[in-house]
């Protein structure tokens, strides 16, 4: 019997060496080095046996370049260039993240902190998936857990004879495991539509010497997981957990098998939950899903601007408007500031929702090309609803809003605003332009400032809203302030 291979992989970045390193050549981390085995290929062969025998009518079907036959090279002119088909999840946003659906044969992982709503996300859409034979393996939760989240759902529940809200889930087999053999066993025997992995840091295969969640079952049991998908063209799940740095438990390795890579975020504390695409190799990875996290589920956002935006703040200081884009999406964002004197010799400078560098800068901007002096005093910045906003544009709307705090002045309700800013001062051009002032004239806006260079391209006078350029963050304050 051939013996298994030590092989060492950062478990930052995936790089693989035949040693211990002290520094990775590949991203420059120390100690970052961990040692795995590298099991023969016996390990898959639990895999291989459940994708023979679930293959349509014996013929080698090929799914993302592995096929369960011969492989033989195919000239570029010889393959069909047709979309995959795609499998309908019941979810508008979901959809739109995936990009258009689940591709049959392709392998998805999910991540998100702990407690954010992965298992109940998952859980949902399959209850609404009726037409497809799901296999839900779950190695963290009883059976018993799983039915009574399931019957706390919203989606697909009838009332029992005794009054008690029931879940049907007649297309969904509950199986509490952690072996990958006994999984394949089960698949084996269910023959299911899709499978759904809750969660792979918690599977171990018997090939592999080491605790569940180290690198090298992480490895092995991901990688069996993807041969068993490309040679049976049934779709997998994998639901990860993420680490206190916000990226992914386990090898990074995990990410560069996998088709796609979608993350569940948002603030425990708040309603709101955002489904980002980090990767995609069927489509793009600037979509994005926004969610309500309700008592009964997770309810789909279609408008998030009417919901972000706070009802009534007219005389309140420190609020300002932006029109911002996250993935192809448009919506108005709320961003609060607090500028306060400093209690202590050093002045805080805080940002929820925004970044804290970012801040500073712009802070910086202020001071030194607008002349506020804003040394000796806190500054407090927040987005509204518990988001995280990266879209540069918002950079007008921070600084609108931190001086609005400061001057104790309240910025007239009806105005907007994007744009970013620059160190000498300038407001720069963002991008889809009209797409911010079409979302603010939607929602019943009257002013919104955007960069002057922006102006090119496209006619403003066809808006009912008004558009105020700017070249300068000093015009852009003198329109808001007079």
């Amino acid at each position: 019997m051939a013996k298994d291979k030590i092989a060492y992989v950062c478990s930052n970045c995936g790089q693989e060496s035949p040693k211990w390193i002290g520094k990775c050549p590949s991203c420059g981390q120390w100690n970052t080095f961990k040692e795995i085995r590298i099991a023969n290929d016996k390990g898959t062969t639990a895999a291989k046996n459940a994708a023979m025998n679930l293959k349509h009518g014996g013929a080698a079907t090929m799914f993302g370049g592995i096929s369960n036959g011969e492989s033989r090279s195919v000239r570029l002119r010889d393959i069909s260039a047709q979309d995959e088909p795609r499998v309908d999840m019941h979810d508008m946003e979901l959809n739109r993240v995936l990009g258009g659906g689940l591709v049959p044969g392709s392998i998805t992982l999910l991540g998100g902190e702990p407690g954010i709503g992965k298992s109940t996300l998952t859980l949902q859409t399959i209850l609404n998936m009726s037409e497809k034979r799901v296999l839900y393996v779950s190695g963290e939760e009883s059976a018993h857990q799983i039915k009574l989240r399931a019957n706390r759902l919203s989606q697909m529940i009838t009332t029992s004879a005794d009054g008690n809200a029931e879940a049907t889930g007649d297309n969904i087999s509950i199986l509490c495991e952690t072996s990958l053999e006994k999984i394949f066993e089960q698949i084996q025997q269910e023959k299911p539509e899709m499978v759904v992995i809750d969660s792979i840091q918690t599977i171990a295969t018997e090939d592999v010497e080491s605790s569940p969640g180290s690198i090298s079952q992480v490895r092995e049991c991901a990688a069996a997981l993807l041969r068993f998908a490309k040679t049976s063209g049934i779709p997998v799940i994998l639901i990860g957990h993420i680490n206190k740095e916000g990226t992914l438990a386990g090898p990074k390795i995990l990410e560069h098998i996998v088709d796609t890579v979608i993350q569940f975020e948002g603030d425990q504390h708040y309603m709101y939950r955002i489904l980002r695409s980090i990767k995609n190799r069927f489509g793009s990875t600037s979509e994005l899903g926004i969610y309500e996290m309700q008592q009964g589920g997770l309810r789909q956002v279609s408008n998030p601007s009417e919901l972000l935006l706070t009802e009534e703040h007219d005389g309140l200081s420190g609020i300002a408007i932006s029109s911002a884009i996250e993935g192809v999406r448009p919506f108005l964002v709320e961003t609060q500031a607090l500028v306060s004197s400093a209690a202590y010799g050093t002045p805080q400078r805080s940002a929820t929702g925004f970044d804290q560098r970012r801040l500073n800068m712009l802070l910086a901007v202020l001071e030194k090309r607008v002349g506020f002096k804003l040394m000796q005093k806190d500054v407090f910045l927040n987005i509204a609803g518990g988001l995280r906003v990266t879209d540069l544009a918002m950079d007008l709307s921070v600084i609108a809003a931190v001086l609005s705090s400061n001057v104790d002045t309240a910025i007239e309700a009806g105005w907007c605003m994007a744009g970013e800013v620059g160190l000498s001062g300038e407001v720069r051009p963002v991008n889809r332009i009209e797409q911010r002032i079409a979302e603010a004239e939607k929602l019943g806006f009257q002013h919104i400032i955007i960069p002057k260079y922006n102006l090119n391209g496209f006619d403003h006078k066809k808006y009912q809203i008004d558009v105020v350029p700017v070249r300068k963050v000093e015009e852009a304050l003198r329109a808001l302030f007079g």
